[in-house]
């Protein structure tokens, strides 16, 4: 059994989309900033969720895979008739994180994202992944 997840363990949150920024949100262009809520899965993980917090926006699929937007929490973990939502002001990459460029680095491979794509979110990065994802990126900022 896995152990459970505490606050110092969470550099940073991952949400999940199988949609591509295009589709997200219209006129979201590159180093564009929206605001967005995305569903989450009711867990104990929601109780660690807190506004400021970062989050990466992963876009799974065939088409583009891997990270696409940056973000902070923006609000608390909120219900709404499709189930829970978290609020993110993202800003979106200008040159994604491929997920290739994750499965070759160390560290940034062991993420529970990379791991288990299929997983529901949220999903998270420990210190030193988030540290290797920003490494990663040449428009972090």
């Amino acid at each position: 059994m896995t152990p459970r997840l505490t606050a110092a363990d969470i550099a940073c949150w991952v949400l999940k989309s199988a949609r591509l920024p295009d589709l997200m949100a219209e006129g979201w262009v590159p180093g564009g900033e929206v605001e967005l809520a995305r569903c989450v899965r009711p867990s104990y993980r929601l109780d660690l969720v807190e506004p400021g917090q970062p989050v990466l926006l992963w876009c799974s699929g065939r088409v583009d895979p891997g990270v696409h937007a940056t973000g902070t929490v923006a609000g608390p973990v909120e219900g709404s008739d499709d189930g829970p939502v978290v609020v993110v002001r993202w800003r979106r990459l200008a040159t994604p994180v491929p997920r290739e460029a994750l499965l070759t680095d160390p560290v940034a491979r062991t993420a529970e994202v990379v791991r288990m794509p299929a997983g529901s979110n949220p999903s998270w990065l420990s210190p030193p992944q988030w540290q290797a994802v920003r490494a990663l990126s040449p428009s972090w900022g």
